[in-house]
């Protein structure tokens, strides 16, 4: 499974050169709308998907590029790994980020609780 850390994506965004990447937060707009990553598309599939109901993403793809790296996001990273295997056998070059929206707003904080993340994560 392709992943991103959270330090990797924030420098892909940080480099200006983001016309070659969309990120896909697929939580529920609820939740998008209380804080998301800077320049991300919602497209809220995760409580299908994690019932286990893929067709609402499938019928959904017509609002993701082909073209674009895609970093998918959710809450954990559990249920975008789903949804990037699922995106991943229809073409798409898709990625998870590490930690979800929790490991983002851990990382942009700098917190212990990330660090400490990040260090299994480069261990692994």
């Amino acid at each position: 499974m392709s992943t991103i850390r959270p330090a990797e994506l924030d420098e892909r965004l940080d480099s200006g050169s983001t016309e070659d990447l969309l990120v896909v937060d697929i939580r529920p707009t609820s939740a998008y709308r209380a804080g998301s990553i800077d320049g991300s598309r919602n497209v809220p599939v995760y409580e299908d998907l994690r019932s286990g109901d893929d067709s609402t993403l499938r019928g959904r793809l017509d609002e993701i590029p082909a073209d674009k790296d895609v970093i998918v996001v959710c809450k954990q990273g559990m249920v975008a790994k789903r949804a990037t295997s699922i995106l991943r056998e229809e073409g798409y070059d898709a990625m998870t980020l590490l930690g979800g929206m929790g490991g983002w707003n851990g990382y942009q904080k700098g917190s212990l609780g990330y660090k400490l993340r990040s260090l299994i994560w480069k261990l692994s």
